[in-house]
Order: C-alpha cells, then sequence, then structure tokens
C-alpha cells in the first residue's frame, strides 16, 4: 500500500489507461459490485432524479443544492484518495487528473478540453466542457427548465477531487449547464483565494465539507470498515483509451497512428510497397490492411513466406508448373501468381530468397507475366505485390546479396513497423484484445489484468513484439484461476521483467549523458585510461579522442 505523498516506484499508470471493462468487478450470479476497488451499486438514474425531485420539494432549492454538492465533494476527496493509494501511477499529474476520467467512466458525464482558449479574465485552475450530464438530464425530465447551474453533485465532486489532490481547497462552479437551456454545460475551478467576489454565493454550499480533519475521519472510517467487509481490495487492470481500432488493427500510439495513415494512403494507389519490421510485429497484417482498403479488396490476397520454402520449390510455388515438368510433378499446377490474378500476392520475408530467384521474380515484377515451370510460354498476371522483410535490405545491397534492381522495383512505398519497445502505448489495447478472443475460445470467464500483472506487462520490452504479446496473453489465460489475470499467471520473463527507465525531468542531450558517463567512468577507473577503455567497451584511442574533445585533464596513469 502507498502511503499518502508517494508514488510507486516503476509506476506506469497513465488516467487515460482506466477502462470500464476492468474498472468493474463482480459475480455474473450477482452479489457485490466494486468498482476501482470499491463496493458500488447501480441506480437507476429515473430514480436518482425522483429522488433529487422529492429533496427539492421537501427542503427548498437551497437545502436540496447543499446536500447533493457536500455528497458530492466527499465522493471527490474519498475518490482521489483511494486512487492515490490504489494505483502504481506514472506520475502525481497523472493521479491528479484521473478523476474526470473515472467520473466519465461511471456514465456520469462526458468531460471534453473546451474548443476555445480562456479569454474571460485570470485563466482558471481548471476548465471543462461538460456533456450528456446526468443531472442536467434528470433535473430537465422532472423539474423542468431551472433558472441557474443544476450540476451540483458533479460540481461537488470535481471541487472535493482536486481539492485533495492539490493540497489546497479547490471550489469549482458551473457558469453554463443544459439545465437552465445552454448548449452544454461548463466546468471552472480555481483555489479559494484565486476566486473574487462571484464565489461568494457557493461558498454555503460547501461549508460542511471544507474542514480537512473532518474528511480524514470519514475516509478513515470508511477504509476501517472495508476491511471488516473483504479480506483485500479487489485489484483493477486497465486499458488505454485512446486506443482505437481502425481496420482491425487497434492501435493508440502516435508511431502506429502514422503507419496506418501511410497504409491506408498506398492501398489507394496500385504501387508495390514494402513492409520493414522486425519479426512479429504485424507487417502480414498491414498487408491484409492494404489489400482490404484497396479496390482489390473484392479479390484473393495470397501471401507465402520466401525463407520457409527452398529455392526450386519456392519458384513452383509462386509461378507454378506443368505437368512431368520435374519427379513428382503428375499434373500443371498454377502458382501464386496466378491464384492471386486481380488481388495481392504478399511476399514475407523477401530478403531470404536466392540471387538466382531475385532475378527470376524480378522479371515478372517488370513484364507483369509468369513463365510455369517446364513450360515455355509466358501468361500474363495482374497482381498488386506487398512484400515483406525483417532485413536490412539496403545492407544486403551494399553487401551484394540483394540485387538493387529488386530493391528499388520493391521498394517504391516502404512502410517501417515499429517495435512494441518504441511503442509501449499499445501494449495493453493488444493484450487486452487477445485476452478477449483467447478467453472467448477456451472458454473461460477471464475479464482482465490486475494493476500489478498490467503494470509488468508495461515493463517488459517485447523482444517478440505482438507474437510475444499474444504467446503471452494465451500462456496466463490458460493459467488463470480466477477471473483476472495476475502476475504469477504470466510467463516468467514478464514476472521478472524491471521498471523501464524513463527519463526524469527534461530530456537532455545524448551528447551531455555520454560526456558524464566517460568522465565518471575514466575518474571510476583512478584515472587509468587503459582499464577506462576496456570497462566501457571502447578503444583506447577512441576514449583518448574523446577526452580530448571534453577538454579533460584526467592523468595518464596505466596507458
Amino acid at each position: 500500500m502507498i502511503r499518502s505523498g508517494s508514488i510507486r516506484p516503476g509506476g506506469t499508470l497513465r488516467a487515460t489507461d482506466l477502462d470500464l471493462r476492468e474498472l468493474l468487478s463482480f459475480d455474473p450470479r450477482g452479489g457485490v459490485i466494486r468498482f476501482g476497488g470499491e463496493r458500488v451499486l447501480l441506480f437507476d438514474a429515473v430514480a436518482l432524479g425522483i429522488l433529487r425531485k422529492e429533496l427539492v420539494e421537501a427542503l427548498g432549492f437551497t437545502a436540496a443544492r447543499g446536500i447533493l454538492t457536500r455528497i458530492g465533494y466527499a465522493h471527490g476527496w474519498r475518490t482521489a484518495e483511494s486512487l492515490r493509494s490504489e494505483f502504481p501511477w506514472e506520475t502525481e499529474r497523472e493521479w491528479r487528473i484521473a478523476g474526470g476520467r473515472l467520473h466519465m467512466l461511471r456514465g456520469f458525464v462526458i468531460i471534453e478540453q473546451p474548443a476555445q482558449p480562456w479569454s474571460d479574465g485570470p485563466e482558471p485552475f481548471v476548465h471543462n466542457v461538460w456533456r450528456e450530464s446526468y443531472e442536467a438530464e434528470q433535473h430537465l425530465l422532472h423539474m423542468g427548465l431551472a433558472d441557474e447551474p443544476v450540476c451540483w453533485t458533479l460540481t461537488g465532486f470535481a471541487s472535493g477531487y482536486l481539492s485533495f489532490a492539490n493540497g489546497r481547497e479547490v471550489t469549482c462552479i458551473e457558469d453554463r449547464c443544459q439545465g437552465k437551456g445552454d448548449p452544454h454545460c461548463s466546468l471552472i475551478g480555481r483555489f479559494r483565494e484565486d476566486w473574487g467576489p462571484e464565489i461568494e454565493s457557493h461558498l454555503p454550499f460547501y461549508d460542511k465539507v471544507c474542514l480537512d480533519s473532518a474528511l480524514k475521519g470519514v475516509t478513515t472510517a470508511l477504509r476501517a470498515t472495508e476491511k471488516l467487509l473483504r479480506t483485500r481490495r479487489q485489484e483493477l487492470a486497465r486499458i488505454a483509451p485512446g486506443a482505437e481500432e481502425r481496420s482491425g488493427l487497434v492501435v493508440r500510439s502516435e508511431a502506429m497512428h502514422r503507419v496506418l495513415d501511410l497504409a491506408l494512403r498506398v492501398a489507394r494507389v496500385e504501387s508495390t510497397a514494402l513492409i520493414t519490421g522486425e519479426s512479429g510485429v504485424g507487417k502480414e497484417r498491414i498487408a491484409r490492411l492494404i489489400h482490404d482498403e484497396s479496390p482489390r479488396a473484392g479479390r484473393p490476397f495470397v501471401g507465402v513466406n520466401c525463407g520457409a520454402v527452398t529455392e526450386t520449390l519456392l519458384e513452383s510455388e509462386l509461378f507454378g508448373h506443368a505437368r512431368g515438368a520435374f519427379t513428382g510433378a503428375d499434373r500443371e499446377r498454377p502458382g501464386l501468381f496466378e491464384s492471386a490474378n486481380g488481388g495481392t500476392l504478399f511476399l514475407d520475408e523477401i530478403g531470404e530468397i536466392s540471387p538466382g530467384m531475385q532475378v527470376k521474380l524480378l522479371r515478372a515484377l517488370q513484364e507483369r507475366e509468369i513463365r510455369r515451370v517446364g513450360e515455355n510460354r509466358s501468361r500474363p498476371v495482374d497482381v498488386r505485390i506487398v512484400a515483406a522483410t525483417n532485413r536490412n535490405l539496403a545492407d544486403d545491397v551494399a553487401g551484394g546479396r540483394f540485387r538493387q534492381d529488386l530493391f528499388y522495383r520493391l521498394r517504391v512505398i516502404e512502410l517501417r513497423v515499429p517495435p512494441l519497445r518504441e511503442r509501449p502505448e499499445d501494449v495493453l489495447p493488444l493484450a487486452r484484445v487477445f485476452l478477449a478472443e483467447t478467453a472467448k475460445r477456451m472458454g473461460r470467464k477471464v475479464t482482465g489484468f490486475t494493476p500489478r500483472a498490467a503494470d509488468q506487462l508495461l515493463r517488459h520490452v517485447w523482444p517478440g513484439n505482438v507474437r510475444e504479446v499474444q504467446n503471452a496473453v494465451e500462456h496466463a489465460v490458460a493459467l488463470c484461476a480466477g477471473n483476472r489475470v495476475d502476475v504469477e499467471d504470466l510467463p516468467e520473463e514478464l514476472r521478472s521483467a524491471m521498471p523501464r527507465p524513463r527519463p526524469s525531468g527534461r530530456t537532455r542531450p545524448l551528447e551531455d549523458v555520454e560526456r558524464e558517463y566517460i568522465l565518471a567512468a575514466v575518474e571510476e577507473a583512478g584515472g587509468n585510461r587503459t582499464r577506462a577503455a576496456s570497462d566501457l567497451g571502447i578503444g583506447l584511442a577512441t576514449l583518448k579522442r574523446k577526452l580530448k574533445a571534453y577538454g579533460s585533464s584526467a592523468p595518464p596513469s596505466g596507458e
């Protein structure tokens, strides 16, 4: 458990990682429901609207507003304290802004950033646009149009959460509200001392909940009660909202958004494309996307792993063969070029084909015709070629291992798919998709990951990329004893993953970091440059050159 005022080392959770599907925990047969580890109840919005109406009619508008505002404030304060201690936040800021995300996931309101920057006096501490407010909706339904804003519990929640999260009293008000006829609701929050006279009419609604000591007493009592109600807190997993499914691919990172945007543009033309990237990053899925979004989508998509077939067999596989062309060719057989006619032919691991096969493939691409093995006549073909490789073909061209003319013929457009270590934002969305698919296939009632398990997924560097994620999730679902995958269910290499290194503060130039590290190594070696060079894994001449550039006066002892 994290104490107030600290952050768990290696935390990686962001506010945008919270997702309803894994915050909500329940037994499908009925009983206790928990949201983010806290017990919750399901209430019909109309029933709450009726309660609101009864309070107004029984106590009056002012008293009802005070009660609902203070309930919202206490709810926000408690939510902030619970979130602070329950989850491994990446930064303090992520925890501070998580309240709005959580409120949206509970169905109370949709929060958006204002379309226009603030221009009416000093900029507030917080300014949000609210849409689909349940309070405004219910007030209109049961009491009609109001003369003033009516989102009392929502405003109170924002004030309570922000006050706890910032260690200072933050008071929020609504300056626009759909409940009084505005096109949307709008929240403004400032530190108490930053408000002017306009806040005075709002303060009475907060009076009973502004004392920190009273609030701490409430939360302490609630926590003691929770210990009696259950032996341990329900842990929460998280998904990356902001992740979207685009053409069957789940992405969140900016890098993959750029790849998909390029793929969609490539799909609209007939140019040959080369997809590059490490094994397991999803090159074939990008190739299928190009085909599915192209005018050829109604025709075949045919793929072959060129590295898995010998040269002799590959020629027959691609171009087909005549009857009697070789031993065992008891009948004629069309090749993949002909099978893909009118559609797309995907040549995976193109860098593995032999020089002789490169010549034959180049001719087929240039002439748009193929010749079956054992035949002397050519057959026209109409295929769109998409190739993929995990090798650096430019280096292979320079080393004479790959034909330059074929390289340029294939790489009319190149799409580089980055490895997962360069786009960690995509790990959790992918893992959740694979978990849902695997659980359904295995008939397991596994709905998500615990926070610890999700944190381990983010710590791992994923050398096997997307394919490794899929295999790891299948391993975890198969071994999971409950309805959440925990760290113990993950493969061994994931359980031992260390936190990813993260730059603290402003990112510094690499040259500066290298300089400090080299000078520290020389100092650690007692000025012995030979030993320092050995420790650094560089040549002595290289070390001397760098020290000269740094203007170092390190003694040349031990040389």
